[in-house]
């Protein structure tokens, strides 16, 4: 029978304050980003609207705007806030495939990293209930390889992005093998998203504009060919389990 995952550390020796205040203020983060409005920006409008002063910002001072996207990212996703297909599209079209794809990958990466550790303090409990039956699913999986489980689970989003950033914090998963599961997993398809925002650049910028011969451009069809192998995974995915 396999070994029974390590329990939750509720950490009650702390005081209350210490153990609430990283939730309180996660709470008060989300408030402020729902109330400006600020989650509307990570849209393609938006994209198009501040095209000219992002990419101006990037040319200007590309470290500072790196930075920049980087921290937005791991906000977006320390927060859960939906978009982040679109923003890793934005960052590959301001930075490129490669660089820009390391940059959401970091990101993507430090943000659920965070979610992670807010879900192993005493909030983790309560977390769990409101995730409900989908933390039963996941569990026989962490139990038996936790390393493989996450990175399939990465690879392939069966459930959604915020819900295994927590259920791995809550079946007692290390942190080493949390973040290496998380960083590998997600470079496939964060570095074809970004992929997608350079081929998007290439083609606002040729002069044949939305063209049949702006299509054929190497970063187009790369993108291209990257969300086929995408949209094949969880196909292989299924047959692999089968057999």
């Amino acid at each position: 029978m396999a070994a029974a995952p390590p329990p939750i550390r509720p950490g009650c020796h702390r005081p209350l304050w210490q153990r609430l205040w990283p939730a309180a203020l996660l709470a008060l983060a989300m408030a402020a980003v729902l109330g400006f409005g600020l989650h509307r920006h990570l849209s393609f409008d938006s994209l198009r609207a501040n095209r000219a002063w992002l990419q101006a910002f990037v040319e200007a001072d590309a470290a500072w705007a790196a930075l920049s996207a980087f921290a937005v990212y791991v906000t977006a996703v320390a927060l859960s806030i939906p978009g982040a297909v679109i923003l890793t599209i934005a960052i590959g079209f301001l930075f490129g495939t490669l660089a820009g794809g390391a940059i959401a990958a970091a990101g993507a990466t430090v943000g659920a990293t965070a979610v992670f550790l807010l879900a192993r303090s005493t909030l983790g409990a309560a977390l769990a209930e409101r995730a409900g039956p989908a933390v039963k699913c996941m569990e026989d999986g962490f139990r038996r390889n936790a390393f493989s489980y996450l990175l399939a689970l990465r690879l392939v989003p069966v459930f959604p992005f915020c819900l295994v950033n927590l259920v791995p914090a809550l079946l007692g998963v290390p942190v080493r093998t949390y973040v290496a599961a998380t960083l590998v997993g997600i470079l496939p398809g964060t570095f074809v998203f970004a992929a997608v925002g350079a081929g998007l650049g290439s083609m606002l910028d040729s002069p044949e504009g939305l063209s049949a011969a702006a299509m054929l451009k190497p970063e187009i069809l790369l993108a291209l060919g990257g969300l086929a192998l995408l949209a094949l995974l969880p196909v292989a995915y299924r047959r692999i389990r089968c057999r």
